[in-house]
């Protein structure tokens, strides 16, 4: 394991947040140090920004959309420079997968991946935005009733730390089709790629103000900017209890809010699928980005017939997993931070102690630095349907294998958690295809497969806990917009 570019980058620089279009540090001058999983050092620093820095951005995202250029400016136009974001993007592709990773610990391919997965979103949006149409309805005699979608103004994205640029894309792209400015607030613990879109929206020629992004604590920053008054609309991905808080303090303004809030996701195995075909899918669900995956995996449901051929493939692939640092480029990297590692390792600790039985573990590269927060996967089979690593988000690669035997069986322990985010369904039955994606409860539903490479195009969003609104594809676009309507009384 020798040293990459993504070990030398961004060494020591004190990144400054853009707003207005311009590089500020925060108002007090406090900042916080940006430190890597792989290793635990500190290799940069943010700015700690406080109500007053959160209160500077949206009065400039505010200036932006009431006076600037922004709003009024024709779509096509908006989606020109959202492309020329997304070659941007593509210029600068190594420098920001190298930070991606080394600001969250995924191995080096992973952040690469995140790239290209982001250039789509700018470039998808690009050219989406002017796609979108209001209607003319028929009314009485003498009158023509016609709607229009508008932006809603100031729009208020508060990103999570698992996967900062692609979500950071989806909702730029998105919100900056159709009108909207900006104020983007990610994780404190992985900010670095969000600011440096940001310097690179500025090159592409975003007029001042439209984009911007402050960085800080959650429960400061974030806090204060949901429940700005001058923000018209807020989206957040990232757990439950703060997805409330969030939508409490947009409460306070009445604004309306997109919450995407995690999973618990099922894969149902039929005897009758593609089981090697299925294998590696099943495996890779849950370990990308080390398990800490909204979408992830995390339930394997196997027909009580191949139960055992499937758990047996399944363990001798989970047995050759290895995590490492990012720039090893190996199966995982490591978990975000020490509290993330405390949950998993408690989780997991818990399942072994309440006698769940554990199929399989992977292991740590023997050179991996010791301050690193690695965490080997983990498999579990025969898990109880109320156990902990059952029912609850474990957002690390750890793996839970059920049994059922019949269709019915199979849909009510799909349907058993509080979560209904996404769901994969293995058959070679066609009719039973549909019977299962139809009644499983989730947003998403993958048929002999799982995951679609990012799936810009596709809807995103969840049932039950896992949150309401969707992102991706045109539903994102009105998502992002409101609805007026206009009537005309011509006689």
């Amino acid at each position: 394991m020798g040293a990459h570019l993504s070990s030398k980058i961004a060494e020591g620089r004190a990144f400054m947040q853009v707003v207005d279009g311009n590089p500020v540090d925060s108002l007090s001058g406090e900042r916080i140090d940006v430190v890597c999983p792989s290793d635990g050092k500190v290799f940069a620093s943010i700015p700690a920004s406080g109500e007053a820095d959160v209160d500077r951005a949206a009065r400039a995202a505010r200036r932006a959309f009431d006076e600037g250029p922004w709003s009024r400016m024709p779509a096509f136009e908006r989606g020109r420079l959202l492309t020329k974001l997304c070659h941007l993007v593509e210029a600068n592709a190594d420098e920001l997968a190298a930070l991606e990773s080394r600001d969250t610990g995924k191995p080096l391919r992973q952040g690469r991946a995140d790239v290209a997965a982001a250039m789509r979103y700018y470039e998808f949006y690009g050219g989406a935005g002017d796609k979108i149409h209001g209607d003319t309805i028929p009314f009485l005699e003498g009158y023509t009733a016609l709607t229009l979608r508008e932006p809603h103004g100031v729009v208020a994205g508060i990103l999570p730390w698992n996967y900062p640029l692609q979500i950071l894309a989806r909702v730029a792209g998105a919100a900056l089709a159709m009108g909207n400015t900006l104020v983007v607030k990610p994780a404190e613990d992985a900010s670095l790629t969000a600011i440096r879109i940001a310097e690179l929206a500025l090159e592409a020629g975003f007029p001042p103000g439209v984009f911007n992004v402050i960085t800080g604590y959650g429960r400061e920053a974030g806090a204060a900017l949901s429940a700005h008054p001058q923000v018209d609309y807020v989206t957040f991905t990232g757990s439950p209890p703060t997805g409330t808080a969030i939508q409490q303090a947009a409460a306070i303004n009445n604004r309306g809010v997109t919450m995407e809030l995690g999973g618990k996701s099922p894969q149902i195995v039929f005897a009758d699928a593609y089981i090697e075909a299925a294998l590696p899918v099943l495996v890779n669900a849950v370990i990308q980005n080390g398990g800490q995956t909204c979408s992830a995996g995390s339930r394997i449901l196997i027909e009580a017939a191949v139960y055992d051929r499937v758990a047996q493939g399944i363990a001798e692939r989970f047995s050759k997993l290895v995590a490492g640092p990012h720039d090893a480029n190996l199966d995982l990297g490591a978990l975000i931070n020490p509290k993330q590692k405390a949950r998993v390792s408690g989780m997991v600790e818990a399942a072994e102690k309440a006698g769940i039985p554990v199929l399989a573990r992977g292991s740590i590269h023997p050179d991996a630095p010791s301050g690193g927060w690695y965490f080997a996967p983990a498999l579990f089979g025969h898990v109880p349907s109320g156990a902990q690593i059952a029912q609850e988000e474990v957002f690390g690669p750890v793996l839970s294998l059920f049994s059922f035997n019949t269709e019915e069986d199979a849909i009510r322990l799909a349907n058993s958690t509080d979560y209904g985010l996404v769901a994969g369904v293995w058959t070679k039955d066609g009719a039973r295809q549909h019977r299962v994606a139809k009644r499983v409860r989730a947003g998403q539903v993958f048929v002999n497969g799982y995951g679609a490479g990012g799936g810009v195009e596709l809807p995103f969003g969840g049932f039950k806990r896992s949150g309401h609104g969707r992102e991706k594809g045109f539903e994102a676009l009105y998502d992002m917009s409101a609805t007026k309507t206009i009537v005309f009384n011509h006689g």
